[in-house]
């Protein structure tokens, strides 16, 4: 599915320049110009996932804590990996090992804040097909990763869209270009200059699991789809005209 902005269009008159980002076109009688800037977009389902997953673990003292996250931290990795998932996939993103603030005792019975007096934390991204990601997430989820469930969606081949993008951009510059011409009873001439400019993609949604869910006989993994990822391009381009 392909959407459209409404282009930006500037005729330019005899006896100015036009500057761009690698040269300058001399505007003059014998070579008059049209200006068109347009923006396209490409949406397209996701082929690619990168699934955030993490723990935070707790302990009365750093030893303990960092014994009881060395324990999740591996059952984590370990369940990944033993599903096949390459171990070069799965990339360490934080890990850190921090006295409980106060305030986050506060609502604790005294027995649960002696428990509580240190945590570790440990995250990791991991790349995969966009299907695979739920099924990805249920694992480190049963395995206790309980600080889990961001999803960041998109390509393998993150070109081949930006260029479909910009070349839908120049198309439409060329049409927006010839119906200028027209109205101006001149003729088209060749494309003189062109530039693009790919734009970022908007804000891709995600989910964060903020717990593990109780122990469960055959837990079915979260219903988790690819999400549609646009990319969009602007095509800055100058067409003489006869």
């Amino acid at each position: 599915m392909i959407r459209f902005r409404s282009a930006a269009l500037s005729l330019l008159v005899a006896g100015m320049a036009l500057s761009g980002a690698a040269q300058t076109i001399q505007v003059n009688k014998e070579n008059r110009t049209i200006a068109i800037t347009a923006t396209d977009k490409v949406t397209a389902l996701a082929d690619q996932a990168t699934l955030h997953v993490g723990f935070i673990a707790y302990g009365p003292d750093s030893n303990t804590a960092y014994a009881n996250g060395s324990k999740l931290s591996n059952s984590i990795v370990n369940a990944l990996t033993d599903s096949g998932i390459p171990k070069d996939s799965i990339q360490s993103e934080n890990q850190q090992i921090a006295p409980v603030q106060n305030y986050q005792l506060d609502k604790l019975t005294e027995a649960q804040k002696a428990q509580r007096q240190f945590q570790v934390t440990q995250s990791w991204t991991i790349k995969m097909e966009a299907a695979d990601a739920a099924k990805a997430l249920d694992l480190a989820v049963k395995a206790g990763a309980n600080q889990s469930g961001q999803i960041d969606w998109d390509f393998k081949d993150e070109n081949a869209p930006e260029t479909q993008a910009a070349a839908k951009a120049l198309q439409r510059a060329h049409t927006q270009a010839q119906q200028m011409a027209t109205s101006l009873n001149a003729k088209l001439g060749s494309l003189l200059y062109a530039s693009n400019e790919v734009q970022p993609s908007g804000p891709r949604p995600m989910f964060r699991a903020m717990a593990a869910a109780p122990a469960m006989e055959k837990v079915q993994p979260l219903a988790i789809n690819p999400r549609e990822v646009e990319k969009s391009a602007t095509v800055y381009a100058v067409f003489a005209i006869e």
